[in-house]
């Protein structure tokens, strides 16, 4: 049992500082062949945040491990909402001022929606996967345009003051970094697979528990340590965007990159329980965010975080203390 517990921690470690050195690389190198820093924050920075879910995903479908993969991306958004937002606006009050935020929001309902409807029956099959991922592509051209064509949107000048802060990297380092963080996303993804299921089956309980609270959790570290950080820097927009971003790319790109590898079925519960936590959650983000106020305070951050200890207190009960 001590191996797996190791592995798990060391993948963990190891997945966060190779996501976060593999888009310090990336983002150099697309600043050396001359891509706009919006495009870079858009792009790069989006893909690399959510690295770890999507090589966690991948490699959980490829390994015959569908509760891991469907937890993850599920158990990470649930943890996006209610744990990251709840702490960091019990830090910081987080107003959502962007046009672009307040036109995403509305847009995760919507796919938030989707996802609902074609989970229903507890499957993912390969054409549900590339529903998902086609209107992932869809997404991702509307965000790239309509974040082109605003420049002077607050979370565009977030974007641009963040990326400034950068240090200069060269070309022939940052190409480095793009190859040692990818391969080491790959490495520490399949450590932190194995060890998580070895931990499932030691305990009995599910590998979609086991995603839903280790492996997400672990997973949507870099987005704590982002939001955080912008929150503590005053970007506030950037702290939602980071969240909202990442919940998008999860539901869309991280869903069905795993479905599209290997058709997947993880039970009736993942519809009726975190399906419904993530729906609800996300209709609650949706009404503070565009509210009269548009400001998620320490008192709505507080609410997501109990709901977050609830549901994890929930998983924790019907899981390993039932009988």
């Amino acid at each position: 049992m001590l191996l797996p517990v190791i592995a798990v921690i060391g993948g963990l470690l190891l997945l966060i500082w190779a996501a976060d050195r593999f888009v310090d690389g990336a983002a150099a190198t697309a600043r050396h062949f001359g891509m706009p820093q919006l495009l870079i924050g858009i792009v790069i920075i989006g893909f690399g945040t959510s690295a770890p879910e999507m090589i966690v995903s991948a490699l959980s479908a490829i390994n015959g491990n569908p509760g891991i993969a469907l937890g993850n991306a599920y158990g990470s958004n649930i943890t996006n909402i209610a744990l990251i937002l709840g702490l960091t606006a019990l830090i910081l009050p987080l107003a959502v001022n962007s046009q672009v935020l307040k036109l995403e929001l509305p847009i995760l309902i919507l796919v938030t929606a989707l996802s609902a409807f074609l989970v229903y029956d507890g499957n993912i099959t390969r054409l549900d996967a590339w529903i998902l991922l086609g209107v992932f592509f869809v997404y991702m051209a509307w965000t790239i345009w309509t974040g082109l064509h605003n420049r002077e949107d607050s979370l565009a000048d977030d974007v641009k003051e963040e990326l400034q802060e950068q240090a200069y990297m060269s070309l022939g380092k940052a190409l480095m970094w793009v190859v040692i963080g990818l391969a080491l996303l790959m490495g520490s993804s399949q450590l932190l697979v194995w060890g998580a299921v070895e931990i499932a089956h030691y305990f009995g309980v599910s590998d979609l528990v086991v995603g839903l609270t280790i492996v997400a959790v672990g997973t949507s570290l870099p987005e704590l340590a982002s939001s955080i950080a912008a929150a503590r820097k005053n970007e506030v927009d950037l702290a939602v965007g980071n969240i909202i971003g990442s919940n998008l790319f999860n539901t869309l790109a991280v869903v069905g990159i795993a479905g599209a590898i290997s058709p997947m079925q993880a039970g009736q519960e993942i519809f009726t329980r975190d399906m419904l936590v993530m729906s609800v959650l996300t209709v609650l983000l949706l009404i503070f965010g565009l509210g009269k106020k548009g400001e998620i305070n320490r008192f709505k951050g507080l609410i997501f975080l109990l709901a977050y200890i609830g549901y994890n207190f929930y998983l924790f009960k019907t899981a390993i203390l039932a009988p």
